[in-house]
């Protein structure tokens, strides 16, 4: 049986996982490398890619649909009485894994401070994407008035 995980100061787990969900690969990979050799002996329960359904809601109406599906990448360990999960867009079960394994490093308080710097760190930079996005959205908005 596994026991509450720990969190990162400031840190839910929701908000941990949305965070590395998004973060990107190559950086996420290069993070969670070395932090095997911090853990207790780590068992994949699984390590698989599927398709889920993508739901949507239609803003006018506020009905909800399913947009279509999405290929995802999931993994779940174990280690130290803890779990790790990882699930990313598409078919890269690596950043996966690499994502189940910051997530067991935060269960079990194994490297707290650089976990806590990188997930900050992604959290700014993706913070920071989505702003220019927004910029750029906005930019092409047309205010039927005007006409």
């Amino acid at each position: 049986m596994t026991t509450m995980p720990k969190a990162l100061p400031g840190w839910g787990h929701d908000a941990l996982l949305s965070t590395l969900a998004r973060a990107d690969a190559a950086r996420l990979k290069a993070f969670a490398e070395p932090l095997i050799h911090d853990l207790p002996e780590i068992e994949v329960q699984e390590n698989r890619t599927g398709l889920v359904m993508l739901p949507m809601r239609d803003t006018a109406q506020g009905t909800h649909f399913h947009l279509g599906e999405v290929l995802m990448s999931e993994a779940r360990i174990t280690g130290g009485g803890q779990e790790g999960y990882g699930m990313r867009r598409g078919r890269d079960l690596e950043a996966a894994m690499a994502m189940a394994l910051v997530d067991l490093a935060v269960a079990l308080g194994v490297r707290q401070n650089a976990c806590a710097d990188f997930v900050e760190a992604e959290a700014k930079a993706q913070a920071d994407a989505d702003r220019e996005t927004l910029c750029r959205v906005e930019a092409t908005r047309v205010d039927m008035e005007t006409f």
